[in-house]
């Protein structure tokens, strides 16, 4: 009985722990600046939504939203297509080859992206990638395609080997059993990593400052940088960042929770 209340209390510490923070960001983007600094933690008096006016009507956000979208999309797609190719030839291929292909990918998990900055910089620039959404994308896949591969590769290990070898007999080549057969059985998992690689490039900082500099190229979180003044930083529409920022993210756990939740138990089906 004692650990079993013992448990509740922890848990319902680390649920305060992430309540805390997200009742301040929420309730901030609806007070003034002076209203902020009096009581962070107070309830908005009075309850304003210049924040939000102030946010599309001056500036461009929706020009920084269609920035995210298109380097988010662009780089979750690649990812997911080039990482489900590599770890279904490295499921097709086994041994000691698929093994080795796997480790390969798998080191790329041990340097952190951050030691990279520099060589990174400097031959996105010679390629002419610089200041480029396009540039951008293709930094940020060849960055997470490690990450991609890792968890593909363990998802198509689940496959079963007897279906793909009833295609074959069939006459099926490759292409056709990862099209009709590798890609919709693994669907659930596809659909989980996706919203993982979602989340990761939608509130990435690091990549996008290395290689944007135009301001009509920013994205949303590097934009969010614009409200941090040197003197005095205006919170309430820094926060009002974060909620907008926020909506696609929650949308898409929402239409894929489903997805997600039977990706992530896909392991336990094993055996």
């Amino acid at each position: 009985m004692l650990m079993k209340w013992t448990g509740r209390l922890i848990l319902l510490l680390y649920a305060l722990l992430i309540a805390l923070p997200l009742y301040v960001v929420l309730i901030s983007a609806f007070k003034s600046p002076q209203t902020f600094f009096a009581n962070p933690l107070n309830w908005p008096k009075p309850f304003t939504l210049t924040n939000f006016v102030s946010m599309f009507k001056e500036q461009p956000i929706w020009s920084y939203f269609l920035n995210s979208i298109i380097v988010t999309l662009g780089s979750v797609l690649l990812e997911l297509l080039l990482g489900s190719m590599i770890a279904y030839a490295i499921f097709r291929l086994g041994g000691k080859i698929g093994k080795g292909i796997f480790a390969l990918f798998a080191a790329g998990l041990i340097v952190p992206s951050q030691v990279n900055m520099l060589p990174i910089y400097s031959l996105a620039h010679k390629l002419g990638w610089s200041d480029q959404l396009y540039g951008l994308v293709l930094v940020t896949v060849a960055l997470l395609l490690p990450v991609t591969v890792f968890m593909l590769a363990g998802f198509m290990q689940l496959l079963s080997k007897e279906i793909l070898e009833a295609g074959s007999i069939d006459g099926a080549g490759e292409w056709t059993l990862f099209t009709r057969f590798a890609l919709p059985l693994s669907a659930p998992s596809i659909a989980a990593a996706a919203s993982f690689l979602f989340v990761m490039v939608w509130n990435d900082l690091l990549i996008p400052m290395l290689m944007i500099n135009g301001k009509s190229k920013l994205t949303l979180p590097l934009a969010m940088l614009q409200f941090r003044g040197e003197y005095v930083t205006n919170y309430p529409m820094l926060l009002t960042g974060v909620v907008v920022t926020s909506v696609p993210m929650v949308l898409l756990f929402l239409f894929l929770q489903r997805y997600f939740v039977a990706g992530l138990t896909a392991g336990s089906l094993k055996g």
